[in-house]
Order: structure tokens, then C-alpha cells, then sequence
């Protein structure tokens, strides 16, 4: 892709699928030291395009939405360009490696736990954090450990806890004897949960199938056949893009009950059901937060972007699961430029480092989520130098045919399960690259 300062320039190389929402580009100084910079990695071409466009879309209208609405963050103008990774780890790098030098870049939202991977090794020579909701290196919890990564709300390993929870409960108490297979995007994502599904296993005497399906998973025939003959009591979907809908309508060829499955809250949203209908109704998946265009913080995007003709996608979309997921990905960007402007000035533009320290001193209690409009949409954060998380709850959703709806209370992954395997995944990385731990007193840098 061909350097640019303009996002002219930028939008006749990606053609229509970046100028879509393509904002102003950081100028030249010295207008630039008022402008926060957010580059933006999307894949909005590809099998996983229906999933990553929405995703892509609630960071740009929230992005759009703070502009138009506060004027920026205490005053700074927030500034972003898209480039386009077609969920490849390569070009994912490639792009990180050419917005990275923007002046007054904040921080890196890989959009795939593959790209994270590679990433890793990079930001801390780079000083510049990467925010994974969701996704990513599941031991990155440990911030001890890992200075410059965030997996905010949630990891694979906490995710696959909470189904385990929720089966558990639903089989009172009791998995001994049963059967749960994991159908799984065989690359880094797709794997990420086996280490505490393998845990849960022991633990609880199921017996684990792993399922891997080759990316993107357009053919499932094979592994659902698999499924027919060993017959599982539960499946657990981990899947993304086009596999997720693909192993749904197998499932329903083969005759598995779709109200036996369970995906990942990437295996949850409305591209992965639509297409299916009535025949994925029952289907069970975790939801990090709501789906509905009636918080107050998407009436304020309607407002103050769709209603002036300046919204990035089509407007049935604002509200919808992987919308919102961008929104509160965005949101917790610029609330770490907004707490680490309390600390080294209001109104003045973050530098990488800065942001880190943000990131890791967020405390969205309720009284704030509901002062920024997300009351319902999730759940109270807050992190620490310890803790890159900051929250480790999530709640399951089902399909009803027609809509997702909220099937469950709220589930807190099990700490007491989950530290130690952390604590040890996290001395083993730093072994094998020959790193140490933070000092405390580095945590108050």
C-alpha cells in the first residue's frame, strides 16, 4: 500500500471499501498537536468481512460521534485512517508497521488474535499498547507480565470457563461421563481456548473432542460428520466470519440439535445467524453486551452522525451485536486518552506510553458507564497494573429465530481456576523470550 499523509490518497488505494468511513488524516504540524490519532485496522473484504464491518463501522461512528458531540477529548480532536488486513497476519503487520510513526497515535486494536500475536514482540520496542477485547493472548491478563497488552472484558480462557459454568448448571453440578466437543477455527484463535478446556476436563470428567475446521470454514462436511458419529452432548463453536453460519446449517443437515451448541461471543452476532433463520433457532452463543438501539449512547451516534448523513454503514446496523462491540472498544480507547489527560494534562495530546497508562488505570464503575450512555450494554471495568482485563464476566444469549435474546444472568469466570494458569502461561513467555517481570515501581510509570 502506498505511503500517504492524505486520506485522499489512502481511499483511491483501498477504492470505495475504505472511503466508506475514512476520516482526515493527521495534518502537518503544527495543527497535528491538537489531534489524537486512532489508527484503525479492518478487514471489510474477505470471508470474514460480514463480521469485521460492523465491528469496524461502531469504532468510526463513535469516533465521529465524540467529535461532533464533545468536540474531541478535552479539546483534542480525534483523528483515524483504515487500512485494510483482510484478517492477514502479514498485511495486519504491515499496516501496523506504517501508521505506527503517526504523530500522536494512540493505541492498536489488532481486530485478530493472530495479528496480536505478532504484534506482541513489537510494542514494547514501539511503546505503544494494543487493546484486544475479547481476543488475543489469554495469559496477557498478567500485566506484570505484559506490560503493553490490555485483553480487555474477557479472554478465550475465560470465555471457555463461562460455558463450562453454564453446562454445569444446566447439568446440576455434574459433566462426569459427558461428551463436549470443540469445533474450532484451527489457527491462534481458534486454539486459544483448549489449555482451560483441557483444565475443565480434568477437573470435571467430560471428555473433550477437538474439531478443528480449515479457515475460513466455507467446509464443515467432514467435521460434522464427526459430530454425527461420535454424538457429543454439547458443541462448543468457536468460530469466526463465514464459519460460524456454515456450521449452523451442517448442523442442522445432520440433525444436531442447534439449542446443543454454544459459541464464542464471536460466534454470536447477526451475520452469523441471518442467513440461517428459523434454522438456527435455540442456538446458544456469550454475549459481552447488549444488542438494541435504545442506550442512550447509540441514540447520541443516531443523533449526532446517522441524522447528519455522516454514519459509516447503514443505519438498521447501529445497535446490533458487533456494532456495539466496536462502540465499547472505541469508547474504552478514548476513555484512556481521557484518564491519562487527568494525569499528564487536559487537553493535550497522549503519546503512546501515556495511553498505556490509561489503559491501565480505567475504573468504569456503573456511575460512569451510565454518564457515557452504555447503561445495559455491559458490565463495570476497571484494571490495574496487575490486571489488564478488568472484567471477566459475560452472559448467554440465545437465538430465537428472529433476534438474540438474554438467557442468563451474568457469569464471573472462576478466578481461583484461571490465575495460576495465567501466572504460569505468562512465566513460561517470559522465559522462552528471555524477558522478566515489571517492578511495582515501574507500575506507577
Amino acid at each position: 500500500m502506498k505511503r500517504s499523509t492524505t486520506i485522499g490518497a489512502l481511499a483511491l488505494t483501498l477504492a470505495a471499501l475504505t472511503a466508506v468511513g475514512s476520516a482526515t488524516a493527521a495534518p502537518a504540524a503544527p495543527a497535528a498537536a491538537k489531534e489524537q490519532f486512532f489508527p484503525l485496522l479492518v478487514y471489510r473484504t474477505g470471508p470474514y468481512a460480514p463480521n469485521g464491518t460492523p465491528w469496524a463501522n461502531g469504532k468510526q461512528d463513535y469516533i465521529k460521534m465524540i467529535n461532533a458531540r464533545d468536540g474531541g477529548i478535552n479539546g483534542v480532536k480525534i483523528t483515524f485512517e483504515e487500512c485494510e488486513t483482510g484478517y492477514a497476519t502479514d498485511r495486519g503487520v504491515e499496516c501496523y508497521e506504517r501508521l505506527k510513526s503517526r504523530p500522536g497515535v494512540a493505541l492498536f486494536d489488532p481486530q485478530a488474535t493472530g495479528i496480536t500475536f505478532a504484534l506482541t514482540e513489537k510494542v514494547p520496542t514501539d511503546k505503544v499498547p494494543l487493546i484486544t477485547l475479547g481476543y488475543g493472548l489469554s495469559i496477557a491478563q498478567d500485566g506484570m507480565a505484559f506490560k503493553w497488552n490490555f485483553p480487555l472484558m474477557g479472554s478465550y480462557w475465560t470465555g471457555a470457563d463461562i460455558l463450562i459454568q453454564h453446562l454445569l448448571k444446566k447439568e446440576n453440578g455434574n459433566l462426569k461421563g459427558k461428551k463436549i466437543a470443540l469445533v474450532y477455527h484451527d489457527s491462534p484463535f481458534g486454539k486459544e481456548p483448549i489449555p482451560l478446556l483441557q483444565e475443565r476436563s480434568r477437573n470435571h470428567g467430560f471428555e473433550l473432542q477437538l474439531l478443528p475446521v480449515t479457515p475460513p470454514g466455507v467446509e464443515q462436511k467432514a467435521t460434522w460428520l464427526q459430530v454425527r458419529q461420535s454424538r457429543p452432548d454439547f458443541v462448543l463453536l468457536w468460530g469466526w466470519g463465514v464459519m460460524n453460519s456454515t456450521a449452523l446449517k451442517e448442523a442442522q443437515a445432520t440433525g444436531y440439535p442447534r439449542d446443543k451448541m454454544y459459541g464464542v461471543w464471536w460466534a454470536g452476532a447477526e451475520p452469523d445467524v441471518k442467513d440461517v433463520g428459523e434454522g438456527a433457532k435455540g442456538y446458544n452463543a456469550l454475549a459481552l453486551n447488549t444488542a438494541s438501539q435504545q442506550p442512550k449512547v447509540i441514540q447520541d451516534i443516531l443523533k449526532f452522525v446517522h441524522d447528519k448523513g455522516q454514519g459509516t454503514g447503514p443505519r438498521d446496523e447501529v445497535g446490533q451485536v458487533l456494532y456495539t462491540r466496536g462502540v465499547i472498544i472505541q469508547m474504552l480507547g478514548v476513555e484512556a486518552v481521557r484518564r491519562a489527560q487527568e494525569r499528564f494534562g487536559k487537553g493535550k495530546v497522549m503519546t503512546g506510553e501515556q495511553v498505556r497508562w490509561g489503559l491501565e488505570n480505567l475504573n468504569l464503575d456503573q456511575k460512569r458507564l451510565d454518564a457515557l450512555g452504555f447503561n445495559g450494554v455491559m458490565r463495570p471495568l476497571s484494571t490495574s497494573c496487575a490486571d489488564h482485563m478488568g472484567s471477566t464476566w459475560a452472559r448467554i444469549e440465545t437465538w430465537n429465530g428472529k433476534t438474540w435474546e438474554i438467557t442468563s444472568d451474568w457469569y464471573q469466570a472462576d478466578e481461583q481456576l484461571l490465575k495460576p494458569m495465567v501466572k504460569a502461561g505468562a512465566e513460561k513467555y517470559l522465559s522462552d523470550k528471555k524477558m522478566t517481570r515489571r517492578s511495582p515501581s515501574d507500575c506507577s510509570s
